[in-house]
């Protein structure tokens, strides 16, 4: 059995801080969060609860006081499900996984319906903590760690060497931060809702050369609800909905950065995965009308432009610059503000992209909505895109 998905439902809450300081007497609980956003998206579905046969969750950050959350939040929610009660984990890729599996118990037909979701509090984390934990996550633990090599640190070896190869600069970079916040701008669940002008940008400290400020993810929480079902209860639903059109994935054999000499900056990940996508999917990076990429700096979203056939290589910092990434322009990317001003709960992350995703499709994104978008992409990846996965979504109205 292989039968068409589509995503029939979304709820999410906006991007800031909910997670209480460790001292405080009331906290604010992840699972009473999730719970109403499960509440929303089958609302918005029009689906009862008795449909779900899969509750597949993102992993909650280490900093979570409740463990073994999935199976929690299936009693929690009074849900018996007949295929899938999981949690999954794989860093940024953690929702994207997420999502993945939902898909294939639906395809499969072990689940008529399934929900992806997750939570991400770390708001209220000490910054030194939050760090060891994810340079212990993201970094081989033997060489990188030691040295305090940070995954912003990755990127900006990126950047430096796109610099150097095309001839860029980081005040060409830097254009993609105006660009995401004027995005966020019109967002209503963007973590930064105001303009800023590329002086201001180029004004901020550094954190890594040569990054700064506004060119790197800020921290926040989040929670998202994706409610998946197959084609056919999509239809009988008469609702508008997103069909699953394709998908790819690939992973190197590499974590984070490799010791054998490469092109760091291909993306050759994000080049496999993308390229399985459209084959997937029947299309080509030219058919696509939007992308919500997973890129959490400035350069990133210009390397993942390039190896998902977005711009030629070696002009993706240059095409943010011309507008062409900019809404009204020839391959409007990051539409919601991006990780970097719509916000960046890395392990819902993937969630959040596809939410963007499914509210263009329908004609829901308001302001900032893409003109007749009848196909979009996602993607998401592990550590310096050493692993990428993609998915390509098509309206149904």
């Amino acid at each position: 059995m292989n039968r068409n998905v589509a995503v029939l439902g979304i709820a999410a809450t906006p991007v800031g801080k909910y997670q209480s300081d460790a001292s405080a007497d009331i906290h604010t609980l992840e699972h009473e969060v999730l719970a109403k956003l499960v509440i929303e998206a089958m609302k918005d579905g029009g689906l009862p609860k008795e449909e779900i046969d899969s509750l597949i969750l993102a992993q909650c950050r280490p900093y979570t006081q409740q463990k073994y959350f999935a199976t929690f939040m299936a009693n929690y929610l009074r849900m018996p499900c007949a295929a899938s009660v999981m949690e999954v984990l794989g860093n940024g890729m953690t929702g994207g996984i997420a999502l993945e599996q939902a898909i294939r118990d639906i395809e499969s037909g072990r689940a008529r319906a399934a929900l992806a979701m997750g939570a991400n509090f770390e708001s209220a984390t000490p910054s030194a903590e939050h760090m060891n934990s994810s340079m212990r996550a993201t970094g081989d633990v033997d060489f990188h760690t030691p040295f305090g090599l940070t995954p912003i640190a990755w990127y900006a070896m990126d950047a430096n060497r796109y610099i150097h190869e095309h001839g860029s600069s980081r005040r060409e970079l830097a254009t993609v931060a105006v660009k995401d916040r004027y995005h966020a701008s019109l967002n209503p669940i963007a973590q930064y809702q105001k303009t800023i002008t590329l002086d201001e940008v180029m004004a901020q400290r550094e954190i890594v050369e040569p990054l700064g400020l506004y060119e790197v993810p800020p921290r926040g929480d989040g929670a998202v609800c994706i409610l998946l079902c197959s084609e056919d209860i999509a239809k009988a639903s008469g609702k508008p909905y997103v069909l699953v059109r394709g998908r790819g994935f690939y992973h190197e054999g590499v974590h984070q950065i490799s010791e054998i000499p490469n092109d760091m900056i291909a993306f050759n990940s994000l080049q496999r995965a993308s390229k399985n996508a459209y084959e997937n999917a029947g299309i080509t990076a030219q058919d696509l009308d939007f992308a919500e990429i997973y890129a959490p700096c400035t350069i990133v979203e210009v390397l993942a432009s390039e190896a998902m056939e977005l711009a030629p290589r070696g002009r993706g910092a240059r095409a943010a610059a011309d507008g062409e990434t900019t809404l009204g322009g020839r391959i409007p990317i990051s539409t919601s503000g991006g990780l970097l001003s719509r916000g960046h709960p890395a392990y819902v992350t993937p969630l959040y992209n596809m939410y963007e995703a499914v509210e263009q499709l329908r004609g829901d994104a308001g302001k900032r909505q893409v003109a007749d978008a009848r196909l979009g992409a996602t993607s998401c990846e592990l550590g310096n895109y050493n692993a990428a996965m993609v998915q390509i979504l098509e309206a149904v109205r």
